[in-house]
């Protein structure tokens, strides 16, 4: 396989397809999960370390995506946890168990609300913990992981369990072993990653459906506009103020 911009399209417009294919009926039963939460009155937690966090950004806070939503990430424990800001140099700060349960304790949940968490791998230990403990807390879960790569590689949480293993839905991205899709000469490795953009089309389809059942049944859907167009702002502050203390917009 040659390297380059249209050898990268070719594999990733591959990769779309696939998802499409495959993952019509999970991002329905997603869509279906979040909009009973939203209708009980709660807000969707997202959350993704490393390049996962784009996904968690795609559902949290953006323009054309839903309101009722919250980030949670890593340096919370510094923003809002009052940690010192040195916890977040650790390269290897995404695979301590216990860092879950602390950011769980940080986010201002509430028991109708729902938590969407994106890891590739699906299997470091902040990921797979704070899986357990929104499932132990009784909330909904969807994930979004590379089945593929999961499979592929050793849980490093001390359960053994992956995040696919503790999600009521599971959303496959199609992402390739390793993420990367095409291999470089003599096996060093691969280039052009997956992930970040079938993560995104994934977390776009689910708020879509989300918007389209709220439309359907006569809703009015709390949703972004940019704060880039006339308006946008006192906007979104309306909608925002409906869920005080409840939705985060740290950098």
């Amino acid at each position: 396989m040659t390297i380059g911009a249209e050898s990268y399209l070719a594999a990733v417009t591959a990769a779309i397809e696939a998802v499409a294919t495959t993952q019509h009926d999970a991002v329905r039963e997603a869509a279906d999960l979040i909009t009973a939460s939203l209708r009980a009155g709660g807000v969707v937690h997202a959350f993704g370390a490393g390049h996962s966090e784009a996904l968690a950004m795609e559902i949290a806070g953006r323009a054309g995506g839903l309101v009722p939503t919250n980030r949670i990430a890593l340096r919370d424990l510094v923003l809002v946890g009052g940690a010192d800001r040195s916890v977040l140099d650790d390269p290897f700060l995404e695979r301590d168990p216990s860092v879950a349960t602390r950011l769980f304790e940080l986010a201002p949940v509430k028991p109708d609300d729902v938590f969407v968490i994106a890891s590739n791998s699906g299997v470091n230990g902040v990921v797979v913990e704070l899986a357990r403990v929104v499932k132990e807390h009784g909330h909904g879960l969807v994930a979004v992981t590379s089945l593929a790569h999961s499979r592929a590689v050793t849980p490093r949480h001390p359960s053994g369990a992956r995040l696919a293993d503790l999600a009521d839905v599971v959303l496959d991205n199609g992402a390739p072993y390793g993420d990367a899709a095409l291999p470089l000469p003599g096996g060093a490795g691969a280039v052009g990653a997956v992930s970040s953009v079938t993560g995104a089309i994934l977390a776009q389809q689910v708020v879509c459906e989300v918007v389209a059942r709220m439309l359907a049944a006569g809703e009015t859907p709390p949703v972004y506009v940019s704060a880039n167009v006339p308006g946008g702002d006192d906007h979104n502050r309306e909608l925002e103020a409906r869920y005080a203390g409840r939705i985060r917009r740290t950098a």
